[in-house]
């Protein structure tokens, strides 16, 4: 399920980086909803990073976002 309706995150490898912008709450949104539905358990620690991830660049967030995404469907 998209975080939301305008789902940014690629269901398919990338060969550049993602363009855009996304503000770091809705970044933050999309990594939690990521790997909520990959089925990943978060401690306090992992958290900790979700939340540090959330403030970097937008190309960087939407690759790593991909990548859980990517990850969870197998």
């Amino acid at each position: 399920m998209p975080y939301r309706a305008n789902d940014p995150v690629s269901d398919s490898p990338l060969n550049s980086a993602p363009f855009g912008y996304s503000p770091e709450s809705l970044q933050r949104e999309a990594l939690y909803a990521e790997l909520d539905n990959a089925g990943v358990e978060l401690g306090a620690y992992d958290r900790r990073i979700v939340e540090w991830l959330a403030g970097w660049d937008y190309p960087t967030v939407a690759t790593i976002a991909s990548l859980i995404r990517r990850a969870g469907h197998h």
